[in-house]
């Protein structure tokens, strides 16, 4: 099973879990698991259409899936998934 960590803002959804494991193949595939193990996580992490919201970084390892396959980047047993939200603000 892959490890996913579960950034501050969602842990309510994993009951205060940092990280949850789950068994997918791809990292679509894993947001539907998280879902149907934690429901209500994926409208946080997908927009209504099904696309990773625009302030939300995903990684498999060190790689950002938006440079490699987006949502159909397989994920292996032994991956680390991050679930990143985007940080914004500082002084302009």
């Amino acid at each position: 099973m892959a490890t996913v960590r579960i950034p501050t803002p969602l842990r309510k959804y994993t009951q205060g879990q940092e990280e949850v494991s789950i068994a997918a193949g791809s990292v679509r595939a894993l947001i539907d698991a998280l879902e149907s193990s934690h429901p209500g996580i994926r409208e946080r992490i997908c927009d209504d259409k099904g696309a990773v919201r625009r302030f939300v970084n995903i990684f498999v390892g060190d790689e950002d899936i938006r440079f490699l396959d987006g949502l159909d980047t397989p994920v292996k047993d032994a991956d680390e998934v991050s679930i990143v939200p985007a940080i914004a603000g500082g002084v302009g």
